[in-house]
């Protein structure tokens, strides 16, 4: 007996986020876990990076003089700490904020992420570098650090470093840092699905499930 399977709807999106937003996590976690759960589509992940803190130096800087800087003291920065591990906690994400002890630059951990793609390894190298820094609290401004997450999904790590040590696409993350810009995307998480339509921030589950079956209506 022969049974038809209807083919898989294929669709696009983009993800436009950086690597130490936590809203970001938790929203590409959404989205995976909203993919999850539809198997008649068959998606691919497009990373595009955006730069929270363009003018953070090439090696970070301390948390305590992030958090001051951004939220203008420690009380304010565990508040919203607090608020977004208990949304994280129902999605399966453990943020430990506690644990970072260093704010990095994303533009390395960005460009590993681009590194990965060629391998086909861009969806697992960005889910494990946003685990590695908001659960582990690991420096993922730090080569060594980088490194060894490369390692860990697969790349060759001799490889990674090279690329890492080199400037290679460092100027391609700015650039599309300032093309995001100027699309008008002021904020992460973006997804855009099918080239067309857009969605802005932590979506729940089913904002963003609404907006699948929009865009696979309208491909």
């Amino acid at each position: 007996m022969n049974i038809h399977v209807p083919p898989k709807a294929r669709l696009m999106i983009e993800v436009v986020h950086d690597l130490v937003c936590p809203w970001c996590y938790l929203g590409v976690q959404r989205l995976l876990r909203t993919l999850h759960r539809r198997p008649d589509i068959a998606s691919t992940l497009v990373w595009h990076p955006f730069l929270l803190n363009p003018d953070m130096p090439r090696l970070g800087m301390a948390r305590s003089d992030y958090v001051l800087r951004k939220f203008g003291g420690e009380d304010r920065a565990r508040r919203l700490y607090a608020s977004i591990t208990e949304i994280g906690r129902p999605e399966g994400i453990t943020f430990r904020f506690e644990r970072i002890r260093r704010t990095p630059s994303s533009v390395d951990a960005h460009r590993l992420v681009r590194y990965a793609a060629r391998e086909g390894r861009a969806d697992e190298m960005a889910m494990s570098l946003f685990a590695a820094h908001f659960t582990e609290g690991l420096d993922i401004g730090d080569v060594f650090i980088l490194t060894a997450l490369a390692g860990s999904v697969g790349l060759d790590m001799a490889a990674a470093r090279d690329f890492l040590e080199s400037d290679a696409e460092h100027d391609a993350i700015h650039a599309e840092n300032l093309r995001a810009h100027r699309l008008g995307i002021n904020g992460v998480p973006c997804f855009v699905l099918g080239g067309r339509h857009a969605i802005a921030g932590a979506q729940e589950a089913e904002v963003i499930e609404r907006l699948l079956d929009v865009a696979l209506l309208e491909d």
